[in-house]
């Protein structure tokens, strides 16, 4: 190798000579490497589109995956048993967040279930007949990116929460905790139970009592009372609440608690448990307080005797 050339040229200063600033301004320019781009400072060139593309839909997946298993899912409108809330095909988004956190299913929340045993028995499954498209439809499905035909889930609306005592006889209306329910959701033309009237029913804790809104079309509650549970839903089969309807577009909308729901004295039943048990463990130590100090005071008064 020739390391002998002449300032002059721009190359190297040979051994003992002067170094050269004027020489090539590679080192300046290309980031301390030869021309070629093969020179430890040279810059890396950025990956192409099509080497990122997996990365890239590995890291979407896994969010999907991760939104659907804690946050919101969507769920397809099997049937008419909720009309006109919701129609038969319709999406909705379900909260799967706050059931994590111990929030409990509210009167008048619309909610996803899991068929508590014999609710479903006789349906038909939605899966395809083709391998390839159930196979695709489950895979869509285990991320979240669509309803899965092999789940056996419910949407109804709540009517009673544990503790509640519902009823309705003849034509209606429902009756919780002795307060009539307005129902102005309930499919045009239908009765709030004239089909199937029950009740009183004392819900069980944790436990929740579920209708449809279309009532003469939906077997709900109603009409599971001779199974396991009498028709009342487990608190820990509930999927999560239904909060908007996502498709179609033009039916976008939330599905906010009726104002019936928060009618005043709705709540009394339950609230009076809490205070009946407040009063059974406040007169124990009242009486047992009361008596201290009469002994106290029979105390005091002995040794003032005695002085």
């Amino acid at each position: 190798m020739d390391l002998g050339k002449s300032p002059d040229e721009g190359g190297v200063p040979g051994p003992g000579g002067p170094a050269d600033d004027s020489g090539s301004d590679g080192p300046r320019h290309g980031g301390g490497g030869s021309g070629d781009g093969s020179g430890k400072g040279a810059q890396a060139k950025p990956r192409s589109f099509w080497k990122e593309l997996p990365i890239l839909i590995v890291i979407a997946l896994v969010l999907a995956l991760i939104i659907k298993t804690f946050l919101v899912q969507a769920f397809s409108i099997p049937s008419d048993s909720m009309q006109n809330t919701l129609q038969q095909g319709d999406r909705v988004l379900v909260d799967k967040l706050t059931p994590w956190f111990g929030d409990k299913p509210s009167r008048g929340e619309v909610v996803v279930f899991r068929d508590p045993g014999g609710w479903l028995e006789g349906t038909p499954s939605t899966a395809s007949s083709n391998p390839v498209i159930r196979g695709f439809q489950d895979a869509l499905s285990f991320i979240g990116l669509m309803p899965s035909a092999n789940e056996k889930d419910l949407i109804k609306r709540v009517i009673a929460v544990g503790g509640d005592t519902v009823e309705c006889k003849g034509t209606g209306p429902v009756y919780v905790n002795g307060k009539p329910l307005d129902e102005p959701y309930i499919y045009p033309g239908n009765t709030p139970c004239s089909d199937k009237p029950f009740g009183p029913i004392k819900i069980q804790p944790n436990h929740i009592w579920v209708m449809g809104d279309h009532r003469q079309d939906s077997l709900d509650s109603r009409y599971h009372q001779d199974l396991k549970g009498g028709g009342q839903v487990d608190d820990k089969q509930v999927v999560g609440r239904a909060i908007v309807i996502a498709w179609p577009i033009n039916r976008w909308t939330t599905l906010p608690i009726p104002s019936t729901f928060n009618q005043p004295g709705i709540n009394s039943a339950m609230s009076l448990a809490p205070s009946a048990a407040g009063l059974a463990g406040a007169v124990p130590l009242v009486l047992w307080r009361r008596k201290r100090l009469v002994v106290k005071a029979r105390k005091a008064s002995e040794t003032s005797s005695g002085a």
